[in-house]
């Protein structure tokens, strides 16, 4: 089972997580949240399919919204009822394979 991260924790991962981003993760309804913008909807959802091989991987999945070339993410994790260390490793690779 995994753990929600305190307060502190979630405050510490977040601002390690947007360090250098021009766009930022923020909390938002209590998941991790962060729309990303592609020049077309291809690339949009190439990224989604590379996504899905690694949340399969981690075996933790994104809740995700995708329109032509915007996808918007929250991440959550629900056995922990809140944001846990799998939420900010999946972040991670979502912003590796963004940039």
């Amino acid at each position: 089972m995994v753990d929600k991260l305190t307060e502190s924790a979630l405050q510490d991962a977040l601002a390690e997580l947007n360090e250098g981003l021009e766009v930022v993760w923020q909390l938002k309804d209590g998941k991790l949240h962060k729309t990303f913008t592609f020049k077309t909807f291809i690339r949009a959802f190439g990224w989604m399919t590379q996504m899905a091989i690694w949340a399969e991987k981690l075996k933790h999945h994104p809740e995700w919204f995708n329109v032509y070339n915007r996808v918007e993410v929250n991440l959550t994790t629900h056995d922990a009822d809140g944001i846990s260390e799998l939420d900010f490793k999946l972040a991670k690779k979502m912003e590796t394979f963004y940039s």
